[in-house]
């Protein structure tokens, strides 16, 4: 397995090198240096590898986390904990205060479902932000009082 990912990677390896070299020149406009082959399989070369990259890091993680039961018990109660958050945050949220005419006025056309989705993002993020300053306070009281 190990020589065939060699194989596969020094493969990929030489197309790109060659590729490379039959890029367009920078004399080129970009509208037409986007649209060349080489250019187009130096992407698909880059999406492949990054694909490769994104499912080997989820697979070897999913493999660890079922390796040791209280490390994926401690990830889902996490993964549960910011489900709540994002659904308390998207509750509090609202897409009625004026917002949308504001923005219309301002020449940007945008619903109320839009602003709705801003407010919960940007309510996450305080209600995370939140939870790291207390969780991060409570560590130093407890490490006070134990002493």
């Amino acid at each position: 397995m190990n020589k065939i990912v060699k194989i596969v990677l020094a493969v990929i390896g030489v197309v790109a090198a060659i590729m490379w070299y039959q890029l367009p020149s920078k004399d080129m406009p970009v509208s037409e240096a986007i649209e060349s082959g080489p250019m187009n399989i130096m992407f698909m070369i880059m999406y492949l590898l990054l694909g490769i990259a994104v499912a080997s890091s989820i697979l070897f993680a999913i493999r660890a986390y079922f390796s040791n039961p209280k490390s994926l018990k401690k990830t889902l109660m996490l993964v549960a904990g910011f489900a709540v958050v994002v659904f308390i945050a998207y509750a509090l949220s609202d897409g009625e205060d004026g917002t949308v005419e504001a923005m219309s006025s301002r020449g940007v056309e945008t619903t109320t479902d839009v602003v709705k989705n801003i407010g919960a993002g940007l309510n996450v993020f305080f209600f995370l932000v939140i939870i790291a300053v207390a969780s991060m306070a409570w560590g130093g009281v407890k490490k006070v009082f134990s002493k």
